[in-house]
């Protein structure tokens, strides 16, 4: 199936397409196949440990990995209704993270509000943050706002290197992020006893697995101490899903059925015990609810029985529910496990 040429905006084949390719296994086992093989099929959510919203799909940066197909032209953006149901559930629930993600979700006219109602209730606050949108004239105080409420930041950075970054997010990007860094550096982010914590993002700038994620994040702690005097905390190591944009870079590049077979022939059945989405609850900006974000991308709400949308929550229903998987799910199992918080084994 054809797909449009990459980066252009709301021009990527939809969800449906999508799965209709993926779903095309090749010389592998389907996903759901592979569990069963494992004795892992079906997955069921094993409790509830990271509440996490996506605000939107509005991003000041178009990025060529991005499986959310982020970017200035998007409008899809959740209201202060939806985001008080957020709130309303929370309250409900002795959750201990919230995890707040976009686009960039601190153009989300509601982001504070939720930062603060969530900190209110006692939870730790997870801001996915691409760096640059701390510079923008319209957010002068964001950085300033997110360490006073001890907003732990999780910050995508590609590589130490300007050319693999701006590869990846677009020219100038890099600098802008060593401009950010510095920023968060200098409040104490990513600094001893700060309490103000500061972890990157690595994605494979490629069609390849990520390297160990104890090895890239001594890499990247030496190279960026040493030649930019920049500290952080953590390195996240995470792999490129095959949805979306990545999606669309496979198959125009030619290397789809290669990458999906490595991902195949990398299942690890202790990292499908482990994935990310048995301890998440995903909030579309629309309200409705996923296992993950990557789901939420593909159209794959919660299913079985369970709520799928917020102002239904429940509880003890979410927390035992079945999880939705597709082949894209080899993505998170494949060799080390790939989560929103890095490499599960």
């Amino acid at each position: 199936m054809p797909l449009t040429l990459l980066g252009r905006q709301n021009s990527l084949a939809s969800p449906s397409e999508q799965l209709k390719i993926l779903e095309q296994s090749g010389s592998y086992l389907s996903f759901d196949a592979q569990l069963d093989r494992a004795g892992l099929a079906p997955l069921h959510a094993a409790g509830i440990t990271v509440f996490q919203i996506n605000v939107g799909k509005l991003c000041n940066q178009t990025c060529r990995h991005c499986h959310v197909d982020a970017g200035p032209d998007r409008s899809e953006t959740m209201s202060l209704e939806t985001a008080e149901h957020c709130i309303t559930a929370l309250a409900k629930t002795d959750i201990p993270t919230v995890d707040i993600t976009g686009g960039a979700p601190e153009l989300n006219p509601h982001f504070r509000w939720l930062v603060e109602q969530s900190r209110r209730l006692g939870r730790q606050v997870m801001d996915r943050c691409n760096l640059s949108v701390l510079l923008l004239p319209s957010q002068t105080d964001l950085a300033e706002f997110l360490a006073r409420h001890q907003v732990e930041i999780i910050a995508s950075l590609p590589s130490y290197r300007a050319s693999q970054t701006d590869a990846q997010r677009g020219d100038g990007i890099f600098e802008k992020s060593l401009e950010a860094l510095r920023l968060l550096n200098r409040l104490g982010y990513g600094r001893p006893n700060s309490g103000l914590t500061l972890n990157l993002v690595y994605n494979p700038v490629g069609a390849f697995l990520p390297p160990k994620q104890e090895a890239i994040e001594a890499q990247f702690k030496k190279e960026l101490r040493t030649k930019y005097g920049i500290e952080f905390n953590r390195l996240y190591t995470i792999t490129n899903m095959p949805i979306s944009r990545f999606l669309e870079f496979l198959i125009e590049s030619g290397n789809y059925e290669q990458y999906m077979t490595r991902l195949a022939n990398a299942f690890n059945p202790s990292t499908a015990a482990g994935v990310m989405c048995r301890h998440t609850l995903s909030v579309g900006w629309d309200g409705r609810l996923y296992d993950c974000d990557f789901n939420q991308m593909l159209d794959l709400p919660i299913d079985h029985g369970a709520p799928s949308h917020i102002r239904d929550f429940d509880s003890a229903q979410l927390h035992r529910r079945q999880i939705v998987t597709r082949n894209h799910c080899y993505g998170c199992t494949a060799g080390s496990g790939s989560s929103c918080g890095g490499s599960i084994a």
